[in-house]
């Protein structure tokens, strides 16, 4: 289920650190944005008072932690030991964010509910959003077999959350248009470039749903090794 300890500060850092790189773009947008420079931004982040803020604000705690952690435990940590042996990890990969997303369709009912648009509307949001949150639970997943941990996958979770979706039509309308359009485009060639490398598993030690899958007779190696 991806608690152990073997490995487990790369198994932090360097995924957590791939997503990162995918949202460079992003995050100079909100650098760009952002009324305050970097010294001042460090100050704010690390000040305890800030975290204690957080940490006593409900709908932080759903986004930042409760949420990562349970459903990333459900559909990974979980649902991925099940469905793998029966499957095989590759089909594994892409059926798991299936579940995930339509785990999202209850923001139809709430927006239906309080009537916060049309329906032609809502219905195309929950399918976009079906949409990314599958992609999304694709590439968790495959960080979960390939690290062999949970921790990377949570805090990239986590990470997303409080990004959101990337907001690509207001960097087009950007009054720096073009260097941030190169941050995009610069993040998301390094992180396809970086995606095998940095998720290899021998920087994680063994792999506990691959040794699973080997006893049983099966092996994939593309996703294992």
């Amino acid at each position: 289920m991806g608690f152990r300890l073997e490995g487990i500060f790369p198994a932090a850092l360097l995924p957590l650190l791939l997503t990162m790189i995918l949202f460079l773009g992003p995050l100079m947008q909100l650098s760009m944005d952002c009324p305050c420079d970097l010294a001042d931004g460090l100050k704010v982040v690390l000040a305890p008072r800030s975290w204690a803020r957080c940490l006593t604000d409900m709908r932080w705690l759903r986004n930042q932690v409760i949420a990562p952690l349970t459903e990333e435990l459900v559909f990974r940590a979980c649902m991925l030991p099940m469905l793998a042996p029966c499957t095989g990890l590759g089909p594994a990969v892409f059926t798991c964010p299936l579940f995930f997303g339509v785990a999202h369709f209850h923001h139809i009912f709430e927006q239906l509910r309080f009537r916060q648009s049309s329906v032609g509307s809502i219905f195309l949001s929950a399918a976009f959003q079906f949409s990314y949150t599958a992609v999304f639970g694709a590439y968790t997943a495959f960080l979960f077999i390939r690290t062999g941990h949970l921790i990377g996958p949570v805090l990239c979770h986590s990470f997303c959350n409080y990004m959101g979706f990337p907001a690509v039509c207001a960097a087009l309308e950007h009054p720096q248009r073009r260097p941030l359009l190169a941050g995009y485009a610069l993040g998301v060639g390094l992180f396809l470039l970086l995606l095998q490398p940095l998720t290899d598993p021998k920087l994680y030690g063994s792999l506990p749903l691959c040794a699973l899958l080997e006893r049983a007779g099966d092996s994939e190696a593309p996703l294992c090794s």
